[in-house]
């Protein structure tokens, strides 16, 4: 992926541009059709990935419902970053809600590059945390909104 095109990823927006071309020299692109899973809820997960192209529906299954869509991300959407950060099973499945071209990042390439770099280290893991304290926010909203939907 061209470093110019990480720069507008919401992720990578504070690095300078020697970073992102480091970003960049650790990433793959792979391509997906539409309906096909990126990752299942529950997998171990090893790799995060930024959208080039298409969409991406992050959603869990609900015994008994089906499918629930929590998100459908566009082009300079990441997600799958919380594998990069711990070793716990995917938490929702990731599926090609159109054909799609993603960024893939593996985990031991960008710890192996926060090792080297501490400032970007640094930017990135503060970016991580900012990312899952809005998603946390969110996912209490929803569950609010549920429980007082549910009250009728």
């Amino acid at each position: 992926m061209d470093a110019a095109v990480l720069k507008k990823v919401a992720l990578f927006e504070g690095l300078t541009q020697g970073q992102l071309a480091k970003v960049a020299q650790i990433g793959h692109s792979r391509n997906y059709p539409a309906g096909a899973f990126l990752f299942r809820e529950g997998e171990a997960g090893q790799e995060m990935f930024v959208i080039e192209s298409g969409k991406v529906r992050i959603s869990k299954t609900v015994p008994g419902i089906g499918e629930e869509a929590l998100a459908i991300l566009e082009p300079g959407q990441y997600f799958g970053e919380m594998a990069v950060i711990e070793d716990s099973p995917r938490s929702a499945d990731a599926i090609a809600h159109v054909s799609c071209t993603v960024w893939v990042i593996e985990r031991s390439k960008l710890d192996q590059l926060m090792f080297t770099d501490k400032d970007l280290a640094y930017v990135l893991l503060w970016t991580f945390v900012r990312t899952l304290s809005e998603r946390l926010r969110e996912t209490n909203d929803k569950i609010k909104a549920f429980f007082a939907i549910s009250r009728f």
